[in-house]
């Protein structure tokens, strides 16, 4: 029997688990395989995310016959035997290619595929682990579009093993009660990061550990932990547990405590919590060190952009990083205050309207209405500055950024009280 994973694979792009960025309503390709006019692709992302999932589709939906190689284990003669087939009744269309972990092609078989890349005849459609502007070669970078697959949100992953465990009793053992814990699902969605096919694969063990003829069948927190070889912690993504350390985290970084910061982040990584360690860094960066270290959320974006596309056990490296960067970082949150003193005063009051002289002025018409009319332009006056009102009437005069007392805040402040003078 085929492994769960491609028994429940779906066969329309609504059904896909994962990858909105790609397959949205909208989106880039989507609208390519929608209609019908398939580019050379190479999908680049971790394993288990939808690439041979999307692949299939798109290989049923053109009609063309799909021929799929494992680059860790074909050869030029495997190529050549698929361009054997071409102009036959075997590919009256042409041929679909998916060649699989193509980084393990050298340039020579890579470059055996350009000349029928390039006549139309094979569409390839490649997939990667590893960063393909650094695997794959030029020639066939270029004639190539690169969609970036990204691991699957655990919410997502949770809903696919729903409809995987009703397949599953109905396969084995049609008629029979089946009891799953909301914490089973939970627990085998984190802990394979990102990864569906993991997440089926263990889901499929505890079903296949049910004794023959058992009526009843119960997905168990302790069922699922031997299935992932994975404790649960005591952390609920849903409940007090996945806040509470969720604020520990942020409240050890912003009081700079750097053993405390790496532990929470360790109890997060065990987890299997991607997802939220790295929008909390990103808010951390902007919130919590923000102006005193502007150079921060530029840093902190990077080694999520690492976390991510590396996935767990390495992403922890990067993850550390950020944290320990934040929590060594020294501390502004005077752009929040800012921002929701700004906030504040627009719920609670009328702000007025915008001065005459900042209005857009880039239309005819404009300076009858005597808009723009006053402007001064700051980069004519000495040292790019010149006084003049910007604030609403109502609220003219209104103070929302306090610079901080770190250095960079304080060094700001006095360029500004020195050229303001």
């Amino acid at each position: 029997m085929n492994p769960l994973a491609d028994r429940i694979r779906p066969a329309a792009l609504d059904d896909v688990v994962g990858q909105k960025h790609l397959l949205g309503r909208g989106k880039l390709l989507r609208q390519i395989i929608e209609n019908n006019e398939i580019p050379n692709m190479i999908f680049y992302g971790p394993s288990g995310v939808g690439k041979t999932t999307v692949a299939n589709i798109i290989a049923e939906r053109t009609g063309k016959t799909l021929h799929r190689l494992n680059a860790t284990t074909a050869s030029v003669s495997d190529i050549k035997n698929i361009v054997g087939t071409l102009d036959t009744f075997l590919a009256p269309d042409g041929v679909l290619l998916y060649l699989d972990e193509i980084q393990h092609f050298n340039k020579k078989q890579q470059q055996s595929l350009l000349e029928f890349m390039e006549n139309g005849k094979i569409t390839l459609i490649a997939s990667t682990t590893e960063n393909p502007y650094f695997y794959v070669y030029n020639a066939v970078l270029s004639r190539s579009i690169v969609f970036e697959f990204k691991p699957v949100p655990s919410e997502e992953i949770e809903a696919a093993l729903r409809r995987a465990a009703e397949i599953l009793a109905d396969e084995r053992y049609k008629g029979c009660e089946l009891i799953i814990e909301p914490e089973a699902i939970t627990h085998l969605a984190q802990s394979a990061n990102g990864d569906v096919r993991k997440a089926l694969n263990s889901l499929e063990a505890v079903f296949l550990a049910v004794s023959p003829g058992s009526e009843r069948i119960e997905l168990t927190l302790e069922a699922a932990e031997q299935a992932s070889q994975r404790k649960a912690l005591r952390y609920d993504k849903d409940g007090d547990s996945h806040y509470d350390v969720l604020s520990a985290f942020q409240k050890s970084v912003r009081g700079s405590d750097p053993d405390a910061a790496v532990h929470y982040l360790a109890r997060l990584i065990a987890a299997g919590d991607l997802q939220s360690i790295c929008r909390r860094l990103l808010v951390i960066a902007s919130e919590d060190v923000g102006l005193a270290y502007p150079q921060a959320a530029a840093i902190v974006k990077a080694c999520v952009d690492s976390a991510q596309q590396l996935g767990f056990p390495e992403a922890r490296i990067p993850l550390a990083e950020a944290v320990l960067l934040l929590a060594t970082a020294p501390k502004s949150n005077s752009a929040i205050k800012a921002i929701d003193a700004a906030l504040s005063d627009i719920e609670k009051m009328d702000t007025g309207d915008v001065p005459e002289h900042l209005k857009d002025s880039h239309y005819a018409g404009s300076e009858k209405l005597g808009h723009g009319t006053e402007y001064k332009f700051p980069h004519s006056y000495p040292d790019h500055y010149v006084r003049q009102q910007y604030l609403p009437d109502p609220i003219r005069g209104r103070v929302y950024y306090e610079y901080g007392s770190n250095k960079t805040e304080l060094a700001a402040r006095e360029y500004w009280k020195k050229i303001k003078k």
